[in-house]
């Protein structure tokens, strides 16, 4: 729900484009980014965290769409692919709370890896996918005078990256008190396979080379 529901006003906005209010536009994309930002800090359910980060990446998506619309399609659909990646891995460890995840390392090894991994894609920093569109982003806003603009966005994307932060801190670097014989869990066969994660995984961390490619798309 949370990526399908940006496919309908996206296109009509890439449609729209070239007769859409670029101040209004900023307005709203900078208050979007904010929002999310600001309203993900202080949750502990996961569904949540989650969509105060959708409210934030459709921040990024609305600035560049008059300026650069295949841009928001291009961050579209690096955030469909990562969100999909990370809440098919939540639906595997069944994890819904911060409090909760703690737990997954002795679960499973492999799904805290790769939920780590697309947490800091999503949180956009580098080497990682999710650099790759906010770099554009921010590269498109500098070209077209608007610096203020460009630092406002980047200083709302620590604001998402700090919750990220914290659900990473809980899965890698806490330990849920637990027995001795619950530690060994994640050595036990899992009886969920979900065989498209790693593919998944492997688009939401490692497209960040193929960037110059996106780039001779764009002009």
């Amino acid at each position: 729900l949370l990526t399908w529901q940006k496919v309908a006003p996206t296109s009509l906005w890439y449609q729209m484009s070239p007769s859409l209010n670029m101040k209004i536009l900023i307005t709203l994309a900078i208050a979007s980014a904010l929002l999310g930002g600001w309203g993900g800090l202080n949750q502990t359910h996961l569904r949540k965290i989650l969509a105060y980060s959708s409210i934030a990446h459709m921040g990024w998506m609305t600035i560049i769409i008059s300026i650069n619309p295949t841009m928001t399609l291009i961050n579209l659909l690096i955030y469909i692919i990562s969100t999909l990646n990370l809440f098919l891995a939540l639906n595997f460890s069944s994890m819904t709370k911060i409090k909760t995840i703690t737990s997954l390392w002795n679960k499973s090894t492999p799904m805290t890896i790769i939920i780590f991994l697309t947490l800091l894609s999503l949180g956009g920093l580098p080497p990682l996918t999710g650099f790759m569109p906010k770099w554009l982003i921010l590269k498109e806003l500098v070209t077209n005078d608007n610096v203020v603009m460009a630092i406002l966005m980047a200083l709302s994307a620590l604001l998402s990256l700090f919750f990220y932060m914290r659900i990473i801190y809980a899965t890698t670097l806490t330990m849920y008190p637990t027995s001795n014989n619950s530690k060994l869990q994640w050595f036990c066969p899992q009886t969920k396979t979900v065989n498209i994660i790693p593919p998944l995984t492997i688009l939401s961390s490692l497209l960040l080379p193929l960037t110059p490619m996106f780039i001779i798309l764009n002009y």
